[in-house]
């Protein structure tokens, strides 16, 4: 579990594609190598792998065909910067909101409005399916941000972001140009309710406790 708010923006340092697909990244983790070690989750723009070696501050993470193709991950290239946080401690602060590291999609950046304190990010879902779980002033995980909602279209798959400097200063969002694609995690909570609810207005049963015309007959009814 993650909070979305980045620690460090690490660069890949060498990627290795496996002949049966999958792939292993080497990064360099910078200051975050020094309480890390093999075994630990660490999202890497925002999709959560496990270390898997550490050498000095350079790490491996093997990357399994299915989040090369639902992530960004598989565009990486040696020298590419990439957003980094370890792993939600019980006692750390929650200054962002619940990120699983659960890429659920990906999504395109249509346009940048930059207002000097401030900046907007509009971006166009790959997969309009997701569209639903993205609310108005809800949160949301842009590349492993932790972001607000500043306004959406469902019908369209788009949605807009507002950033601040301390944003486009610490996180690699500033470099991500019209064009660029990035991953998406919608709100845990969110996905969930609407997961719910779905399953509630699904088709009402047939028959009541077990019971219909056929079963009152047999008993006599």
């Amino acid at each position: 579990m993650f909070t979305g708010l980045i620690q460090h923006i690490g660069s890949v340092t060498a990627v290795s594609h496996a002949a049966a697909g999958g792939a292993r990244l080497s990064l360099d983790l910078g200051p975050l190598a020094a309480h890390s070690k093999p075994g630990d989750s660490i999202a890497i723009d925002g999709c959560c792998l496990t270390l898997a070696s550490l050498a000095g501050t350079v790490a491996t993470f093997d990357a399994v065909p299915e989040t090369l193709q639902r992530t960004t991950l598989g565009e990486l290239r040696a020298g590419a910067r990439v957003n980094l946080e370890c792993a939600l401690l019980p006692h750390d602060r929650l200054g962002g909101h619940f990120v699983q590291g659960h890429i659920d999609a990906t999504a395109v950046v249509t346009d940048t409005v930059e207002g000097g304190r401030w900046a907007e990010w509009h971006l166009k879902l790959d997969d309009l399916r997701f569209a639903e779980q993205i609310v108005e002033k809800g949160s949301i995980a842009v590349d492993g941000i932790s972001l607000t909602v500043a306004g959406c279209d469902p019908r369209e798959g788009t949605f807009w972001v507002a950033l601040i400097p301390e944003t486009l200063s610490r996180t690699t969002i500033a470099g991500k140009k019209k064009g660029a694609r990035v991953n998406v995690e919608t709100d845990i909570l969110g996905k969930y309710v609407l997961a719910a609810l779905k399953a509630r207005s699904g088709p009402a049963p047939q028959t009541t406790f077990g019971l219909d015309e056929a079963r009152l007959r047999e008993h006599g009814y």
